[in-house]
């Protein structure tokens, strides 16, 4: 048999957010950032392949994108 390690409990929404808002900074980033890794594959899957186009060459300057 089997056993469970998973602890289920529930957890308003709000207080999440709350417990967002108070991180430092870059905390918060990186915390958003792997909450996006964690749970939605495109986001992956586009940083895989803007790695690939960085290793290839394919990249363009900030003045060539605005012109600036």
């Amino acid at each position: 048999m089997s056993m469970s390690t998973a602890l289920k409990m529930e957890v308003d929404p709000q207080e999440i957010i709350e417990a967002v808002k108070k991180m430092p900074k870059l905390d918060r980033e990186e915390f958003i950032e792997d909450l996006l890794a964690a749970t939605c594959p495109a986001y992956l899957t586009s940083i895989r392949e803007a790695r690939a186009e960085y290793k290839a060459g394919q990249i363009a300057s900030h003045e060539d994108v605005f012109g600036l």
